[in-house]
């Protein structure tokens, strides 16, 4: 699984990257599925806003964030990615 973190208006510490880097590898037991991810990390004003793109086996999934801090976003992030996940992989076991 490969992870591409980029900042829009704001700069990638590395400090911001091992979080995102350790918040998705909660993602490695769900997501046999993934081959790519690229997050997106934005400041707009007072928001920061953290996006995510997933390229998936059989398609991709998007997933939004916004949060006053960029960490609370990361982690509103996952758990939204995580949710996406389960249906995805609920939906490919009805099939």
């Amino acid at each position: 699984m490969q992870i591409n973190i980029q900042g829009v208006g704001i700069k990638v510490t590395d400090a911001l990257n091992d979080f995102v880097n350790d918040k998705f590898k909660r993602l490695e037991r769900k997501g046999e599925l993934i081959t790519k991810i690229t997050v997106s990390l934005t400041v707009d004003k007072l928001d920061h806003i953290a996006k995510a793109d997933l390229s998936l086996a059989g398609g991709t999934l998007h997933a939004e964030a916004t949060a006053e801090s960029m960490y609370p976003a990361i982690d509103a992030l996952i758990d939204k990615v995580d949710r996406q996940l389960v249906k995805y992989k609920e939906k490919l076991k009805q099939e």
